[in-house]
């Protein structure tokens, strides 16, 4: 199995790469803001499932296999850019949702939280490139089935993002009041967080997997 100092390299790495701000912490900000905790943490239940989604297909080799047929990949890359990209215009255009806005917004059902978080994830080729380039460093053929190390260091790494991004959702639904007060700060995030989920979208469409 994973020795005990692979098992900490590797928590360490997954921790420095949860803090790091990206379509998951914004989208989960969002909802925590916009419906309060139990939309934050529904929402973060469906992005958990895309993560083992993804832990248990490149344990399987099937990401492997995907990211070896360059359409498979264009495909997946191509669907998390329209997505991102429908996301950014909802925020943006003229009336459009105020995604850190804590209220004047239709609450979305329990299901489309859950859905929402896992498309989220899931189409995101970038948590696919994750996996595949970090787990085998930190397992040797030599202790054991390949298949249960990166299982257990799947499963370290989504138990360290779901812990942080608990947290953050819990910080998010306490501020809600505070932001719905501030008019100017609704102002500013529709245009910075349309900006960065139009601009997520374009580093996708301009990726390769060079």
């Amino acid at each position: 199995m994973v020795t005990q100092t692979g098992l900490v390299g590797f928590a360490l790495l997954a921790l420095g790469m949860v803090l790091v701000p990206g379509p998951n912490m914004m989208y989960l900000v969002s909802r925590s803001l916009c419906q309060g905790r139990r939309a934050g943490l529904v929402s973060l239940g469906g992005v958990g499932v895309a993560f083992l989604v993804y832990v248990l297909a490149t344990s399987l080799g099937i990401t492997a296999l995907l990211f070896a047929v360059p359409i498979a990949y264009d495909v997946l890359r191509l669907a998390g850019a329209a997505y991102l990209l429908y996301l950014a215009w909802n925020v943006l255009k003229p009336g459009g949702r105020l995604s850190f806005q804590a209220s004047g917004l239709q609450p979305y059902s329990d299901r489309k939280l859950f859905v929402m978080g896992f498309l989220t994830n899931l189409l995101n080729p970038k948590a696919a490139l994750l996996y595949l380039s970090l787990l085998p460093q930190f397992i040797d053929p030599a202790r054991g089935s390949v298949f249960a190390q990166a299982v257990m260091l799947g499963v370290l790494q989504i138990v360290i993002s779901m812990t942080v991004n608990a947290c953050i959702v819990l910080l998010a639904s306490r501020a809600a009041g505070f932001f719905d007060k501030q008019r100017a700060w609704v102002r500013v995030q529709r245009l910075v967080l349309g900006g960065v989920l139009a601009g997520l979208a374009l580093r996708l469409l301009l990726d390769t997997r060079r």
